[in-house]
């Protein structure tokens, strides 16, 4: 029964959650470029507005389009169950460990890129090449990123990693993390498709990625397309910010305990917001043969964190 119920708590969690972070910051680029922005709540309306309107579905496309949607959506929600968010236990951790979930991440991305090659557009196929090519970098270095902590908790279990973490001997702040911190935010900044990545913004053909897959779909599916997007960027902060600074974290099932999780959980997603919106503002879009360039100093971090925890154990 408390598996049941953390399962469903933590599933409203991320669904309600993940939109207000993404109008957050929306809202808070806008107010640094000196504009109104729209509101943190805008994402909620979008959605569904997206909900009540029709689909327009292309006459070359076949089953692929159709399915794409959903194989993301809950592929995502599924990554998403296995992080902790609120408590050191995740509702599915029994489940799957980090390498479930980067395998779950990478089902959607390439359900993502088939449902962009499906309709026969130029746009979706140029759109999901560079997909790939970016994915074949950024998850490596995601993967050597969470290993840096796992040899240290002894477990690929991110729960364990949690409750690891909770032990006096943990060093919160020792160089392997901060070698591997640095490594998943910027591929934090690649698996959300933000600058200097990629423009969440722009229609440009010759820049957008993400935007290029998804020209396709309309109503029911791109609203859950785009609900997708906020919960990979909910979970993979979540990830950031719970795996190398475990403050606040619940140990125990209590509402007390759970009530100023929340609090610390929020607290820390945005602070990383935050860095997401000074990154973006402050930099320019990076010219696409730059990108493996970026991606692969997050690989160099993430291997020189790596390697860093068997030469200073």
């Amino acid at each position: 029964m408390n598996s049941l119920l953390a399962l469903l708590l933590q599933t409203i969690l991320l669904l309600a959650l993940a939109p207000v972070l993404s109008g957050c910051i929306r809202n808070w680029k806008a107010k640094l470029q000196n504009r109104r922005g729209p509101p943190v709540w805008q994402p909620y309306l979008d959605l569904a507005k997206f909900l009540r309107k029709d689909m327009v579905i292309s006459e070359h496309a076949s089953w692929i389009l159709r399915a794409m949607p959903y194989v993301l959506f809950i592929s995502t929600l599924l990554a998403g169950l296995m992080v902790p968010l609120v408590s050191a236990q995740a509702p599915l951790s029994l489940f799957g460990d980090a390498l479930a979930l980067v395998g779950l991440l990478a089902l959607g991305r390439f359900f993502l890129a088939l449902g962009g090659l499906d309709p026969a557009s130029a746009f979706g196929g140029m759109g999901s090449s560079r997909e790939m090519t970016i994915s074949a970098i950024a998850e490596p270095a995601l993967m050597l990123a969470i290993f840096t902590v796992a040899i240290t908790a002894g477990s690929t279990n991110l729960s364990q990693m949690l409750l690891a973490a909770q032990g006096p001997a943990w060093k919160l702040l020792n160089p392997a993390h901060v070698l591997a911190f640095a490594a998943l935010f910027i591929v934090l900044l690649a698996e959300t498709g933000r600058i200097p990545v990629d423009n969440p913004a722009t229609h440009l053909e010759l820049t957008m990625i993400h935007e290029a897959m998804i020209l396709e779909y309309s109503g029911r599916y791109l609203a859950l397309i785009e609900w997708s997007a906020s919960v990979k960027q909910l979970l993979l902060m979540a990830l950031l910010v719970n795996v190398f600074f475990p403050v606040g974290i619940a140990t125990r099932l209590t509402a007390p305990a759970l009530g100023l999780s929340v609090l610390w959980l929020a607290g820390k997603l945005l602070v990383v917001a935050g860095a997401v919106v000074v990154v973006e503002t402050t930099n320019a879009k990076l010219r696409l043969f730059r990108v493996p360039d970026l991606l692969g100093t997050a690989f160099i971090l993430a291997t020189l964190a790596l390697f860093s925890t068997f030469l200073f154990q």
